[in-house]
């Protein structure tokens, strides 16, 4: 069996490494096609990966339009060379459109609904779609597949990850005083056109008050302001998750990072005014509060969510994903199913 992954966003090395780890070692051949967008190669490199890449991210509905059609026509070179019996994508536009010029069947899996366009341009081509129970966007007609998980289980479910609080302080944890993780995103994702969060102030004001109560860790996909460079993240990009875990409270821009840090237990704030089914989900079991990118409310939220101790947040965390299923299970099934044929 030859199966082909299209990894464009760094979230994906992350949500397919358990499903390649499996596959290859059950026999099967594995063909990567990354994309140089923020640090996704460097994930790749880092868990030593072999990898193509296509593309990289240039921002702007012009150039994504570009990098899209380049995307497509070198998939199609790669496809035609290595034959693969599946592909496989988290989004899957470029899967998706070569898989039906090929005969190639194609499986994408997705949590974004408001990625309106992505979506468009993936849903009448793709062989299956598979979504979370909670997804409330668009499906590919009789083609549209839900389980009963979050994305974020495929490589933080408390049954096979355990994070190590060694590995935390070497990354910079403050043994003694509460740690806070704050992350900026660059709201430059096909999904994020006409999107914007942020400015520095408020990046600078959330800071600043949670340094007075503990030690900040900040991640951010774009530059932030010189003060701030010290507080940014520098280890290793597969162990942050360690570090994650181990801080008292997660305030950011990204609505991954928010799931991430409440699928380990960490409240999270999650400063958007975007709608999305997981997030909305989470923020059902008090793990997730959705705010608008006001620092005086966030701040506010801040501190109630810290009146609460850990061990609340962490019988929260169970509760939510009690009954859920394992995601790499059911991403390793989908797929050899789908290769194998009818």
């Amino acid at each position: 069996m030859k199966i082909l992954f299209d990894i464009v966003h760094p979230a994906d090395v992350l949500f397919f490494r358990g499903a390649i780890a499996r596959l290859r070692a059950e026999g099967a051949a594995i063909v990567i096609a990354s994309r140089h967008k923020d640090i996704t190669c460097q994930l790749l490199d880092e868990i030593g990966e072999p990898h193509t890449p296509l593309t990289a991210w240039g921002g702007g509905m012009v150039r994504l339009g570009i990098e899209l059609i380049c995307r497509d026509f070198r998939l199609l070179n790669l496809a035609r060379h290595d034959r693969p019996d599946v592909m496989v994508g988290f989004g899957g536009v470029a899967i998706s459109h070569v898989g039906r010029l090929l005969g190639i069947p194609t499986i994408s899996f997705y949590d974004t609904e408001d990625a309106r366009l992505q979506i468009s341009l993936t849903c009448p081509f793709i062989t299956e779609w598979h979504v979370p129970s909670h997804w409330h966007g668009p499906e590919a007609s009789g083609r549209t597949f839900r389980f009963n998980g979050f994305k974020e289980l495929a490589y933080l479910d408390p049954r096979h990850f355990q994070p190590r609080r060694e590995t935390a302080l070497a990354l910079g944890l403050s043994p003694d005083g509460d740690n806070f993780f704050v992350r900026t995103i660059a709201w430059g994702a096909a999904h994020d056109l006409g999107k914007r969060g942020w400015g520095s102030k408020t990046l600078s004001e959330i800071v600043r008050a949670l340094g007075t109560k503990g030690k900040v860790h900040l991640s951010a996909e774009g530059a932030v302001p010189e003060e701030l460079e010290p507080l940014l993240y520098r280890g290793r990009l597969g162990d942050i998750h360690h570090l994650l875990a181990h801080c008292k409270l997660f305030i950011g821009e990204s609505a991954t990072m928010a799931a991430e840090a409440a699928l380990l237990g960490v409240p999270a704030i999650c400063s958007s005014a975007y709608r999305m089914g997981y997030i909305s989900e989470l923020a059902a079991t008090d793990l997730v509060t959705q705010l608008p990118g006001d620092d005086a409310a966030i701040l506010a939220c801040a501190d109630e969510r810290l009146r609460h101790p850990p061990g609340h947040w962490l019988a929260l965390r169970d509760a939510a994903i009690a009954g859920r299923i394992n995601v790499t299970d059911y991403i390793v099934e989908r797929i050899e199913r789908l290769a194998s044929g009818p």
